[in-house]
């Protein structure tokens, strides 16, 4: 029996931790939340000083029996949910939950699973920070409140599915840039490039106008000053051009100037999500759980199970002395001495908000590289962790160091700029080498018009030819080009959570959720990368703003978000925040309740039975089309979740199994499926739609076929046709090889079961389907499989 119970967040963990600790620790997963408040009502007692009334989730009354048995049987318990607020607040309620003495109770917490920081995290136990467990306990009440409170108002007056402390600030900011870009008017603007080339040579390069009659020629989106002009229209663009048409192109100056390129700092959470949606195309929602399976550990071979980054939500960029160290030695061991910095960097954030108690996010070592290992990684595992130790092992190395030359070339009252930029020493980007313009940083900007403003205003990275002052160049081509200012981008997620991050709005623990919920709640829609709001966003935020428009207000938000920081910090009584805050709160919701109109969301479609406007409606199920004259007609048309009309019936092929009749393509809940024509009380036979592999069950006497089906949690498996009739349990996780097989074959050599086609980290094979059948071999390339 093991001495001490250790209570993580997730399975995947505490299978980590277990190896480290030994048979002397019991590790057990709480999966998550164990506790919260109520579902189904608001759960705060205001006139109790909005004492929560907690109640343990109905879903994890069998892990908290278990929990209860095991710390029952245990000398010491050992609480280690993650090192920020939320993590704290589990470990709480645990410890009510668990109901064992202060003494046997323990809190601990690792920012990396590792032997080392796992070993030492038992060795220095504390007690349950309280002040944590407040802030957290204030975010839940006042979200609860705002929610709770806000929600049904939306539902009775436009049909909103809920409204967020959080997400309706998110959607506020959507549809604000949304009226930006809708209302935008483009200015025209021109640029001119000459294309020139030394007397007696075939390498040219481009110069673009630089300055015309003294003043500097800008785009029509910069900031206008004195001596700047815009090139604003063709009849200037010509002048110019007539102006020069006959003039020399002499140099007029070279200059060249040193200067070096810094690294970046390590990833925060923020800027990982904005890095991964850059590079990879990544959801914020798919880095984070990507990240979370880096962190609970994987499989290295010889090396165990380890934890390869530390912990992934965090704001801040510190990096621990001991990882600067590690980092240094494996830099100047593999890159060279030249390729350290003076001094060891240190990064600080100016950020509103930022809390430093966790480390910036970083390999636990600095030996696994990416390459090292990627065999026993999965493809987004190390597209994410190469990211993750690229950006790291760079911000610990020296700056790159740069030369750039810059020629003017005089042509009349005309003046052309070339630039041309050298690598004189790579420094930190033979490592991490993505362009200065592109990488995120804390202090990344967008740039509307960069495809055809600034960029072509200033001059392109090119070759320069070695001139000469005063040398007459030749003019090969010069070119006007027209341009019009662009409207300010649509969000992305990555800007989004960029945004949030700036204005001090939520927590990197929030971001991926609230991009989530607004996306779901059909209040955003998701087009071609950017988050675009829906009818529903729009009169939805229409209403909060303007009779919550102090709530979902960013100043307001900050404000909050600032006063849970100083109740961690012990400076602020979390329920007199919330009395300050419900007080005037309450007064709005009533004036709300009191003044707010009723609003109906038209589409496009028309009713088929009376020919009105159908509006956009919501019920529990998600959304529908009624009719606006709803009562006198009750026509309803339901909605794919994609949010266009449910397709009517369609005919197929397919004979019923039950009464031998036609079967059609119905629309349901899950998308289509088979149902036999006659009603349901004749008949009733639904399936889903197979998609035949043309391979025969191997349990021959069942005569099925195996087919492709989906799992209730929407992951693709293989099994046999008559699964589902509970005919034939045959069932696969892999696609059966169809030919090409052993003897050019889909059966096993060894005994003569179908083979299946195994996608593995270490390489692809063909195996066996059966379980007691040892035979795999690697593909050959000639196989075909589903």
């Amino acid at each position: 029996m093991a001495k001490y119970l250790v209570i993580v967040e997730s399975p995947p963990k505490a299978k980590t931790i277990s190896k480290i600790l030994g048979k002397d620790f019991q590790v057990k997963a709480s999966v998550g939340h164990v506790r919260d408040l109520p579902r189904n009502k608001l759960g705060v007692n205001v006139r109790k000083n909005f004492e929560p009334l907690y109640e343990i989730l109905k879903e994890k009354e069998p892990i908290v029996k278990e929990l209860k048995e095991a710390a029952d049987e245990a000398e010491q318990v050992y609480l280690a949910p993650d090192p920020d607020r939320e993590g704290e607040a589990i470990a709480w309620h645990l410890s009510e939950i668990l109901e064992l003495p202060n003494k046997k109770v323990h809190r601990i917490e690792f920012n990396e699973i590792t032997k080392d920081a796992i070993l030492a995290a038992i060795k220095a136990p504390r007690k349950i920070d309280k002040r944590l467990v407040d802030a957290q306990q204030a975010r839940r009440v006042l979200d609860r409140l705002v929610g709770y409170k806000i929600s049904p108002l939306l539902w009775r007056k436009v049909n909103g599915r809920s409204a967020g402390r959080v997400q309706s600030v998110a959607v506020r900011l959507i549809c604000e840039r949304e009226v930006e870009v809708e209302g935008f008017d483009p200015k025209e603007y021109w640029s001119i490039k000459a294309e020139l080339s030394r007397s007696r040579s075939k390498q040219s390069f481009i110069a673009p106008l630089y300055k015309y009659e003294g003043k500097r020629v800008i785009a029509a989106s910069e900031k206008a000053a004195a001596n700047t002009m815009v090139i604003d229209s063709e009849k200037l663009a010509s002048k110019v051009l007539k102006s020069i048409e006959n003039e020399e192109f002499k140099v007029s100056s070279l200059t060249e100037k040193s200067s070096q390129r810094q690294p970046s700092p390590p990833f925060i959470t923020s800027t990982l999500q904005r890095e991964a949606s850059t590079v990879l195309g990544y959801a914020v929602k798919k880095t984070m759980q990507v990240a979370q399976t880096l962190y609970e550990g994987v499989e290295l071979g010889a090396q165990g199970a380890t934890g390869l980054i530390t912990y992934m939500r965090t704001d801040s960029t510190r990096v621990a002395q001991s990882a600067q160290e590690e980092a240094l030695a494996y830099i100047k061991n593999r890159y060279g001495k030249e390729y350290c910095p003076d001094k060891p960097r240190v990064y600080t954030r100016k950020a509103k908000n930022v809390q430093d108690a966790h480390e910036a996010i970083r390999p636990t070592y600095p030996e696994n590289s990416p390459e090292a290992i990627k065999q026993h990684l999965s493809s987004d595992q190390y597209k994410v962790y190469k990211l993750i130790w690229e950006r790291f092992m760079a911000s610990q190395m020296s700056a790159a160091e740069l030369s750039t030359r810059t020629a003017e070339i005089s042509a009349g009252e005309a003046v052309f700029r070339a630039s041309a930029t050298e690598t004189k020493f790579a420094g930190f980007t033979i490592v991490y080498n993505r362009p200065a313009k592109s990488a995120v940083t804390e202090s990344d900007g967008e740039n509307a018009d960069d495809s055809n403003g600034t960029g072509e205003m200033s001059g392109e990275t090119q070759s320069l030819p070695e001139l000469t002052k005063s040398e007459v160049l030749k003019l090969k081509d010069i070119k006007p080009n027209q341009h019009f200012t662009q409207p300010p981008p649509r969000f992305s997620e990555a800007s989004l959570v960029k945004t949030l991050e700036e204005e001090g709005i939520g927590r990197p623990s929030t971001y991926a959720a609230t991009v989530t919920t607004i996306v779901d709640r059909k209040y955003v829609e998701r087009v071609n990368k950017t988050l675009v709001p829906t009818k529903l966003g729009k009169a939805v935020n229409l209403l909060l703003v303007e009779h919550f428009g102090g709530i979902v207000d960013v100043p307001f938000t900050r404000d909050m978000e600032s006063k849970l920081d100083m109740i961690e910090e012990d400076r602020v009584d979390w329920h007199s925040m919330l009395k300050e805050f419900y007080q005037p709160f309450g007064e709005t919701l009533k004036k709300a309740e009191e003044n707010m109109n009723k609003v109906i969301i038209l589409s496009d479609q028309q009713c088929p039975e009376c020919g009105e406007q159908m509006a956009i409606r919501s019920s529990r199920f998600g959304q529908f089309l009624g009719c606006i004259k709803y009562p006198e007609c009750k026509t309803k048309i339901a909605l794919t979740k994609e949010g266009t009309p449910v397709p009517e019936d369609r005919p197929t092929e397919e004979k019923c199994t039950k009464c031998g009749g036609p079967m059609l393509i119905r629309y349901g809940r899950y998308g289509d499926y088979l149902a036999c024509a006659k009603d349901k009380e004749e008949c009733g036979e639904q399936r889903p739609i197979l998609k035949i592999t043309g391979v025969k069950c191997p349990r021959g006497e069942c005569g099925g076929e195996i087919v492709e089906k989906k799992s209730r949690r929407g992951k693709i498996f293989y099994g046999c046709s008559n699964y589902s009739q509970n005919q034939c349990t045959s069932a696969y996780w892999y696609p059966p090889v169809i030919s090409g097989g052993p003897n050019n074959s889909n059966k096993c050599p060894q005994c003569g079961t179908m083979l299946v086609y195994k996608t593995l980290k270490r390489g692809d094979q063909v195996a066996c389907s059966n379980k007691e059948c040892t035979f795999a071999q690697p593909i050959t390339g000639e196989e075909k499989h589903a």
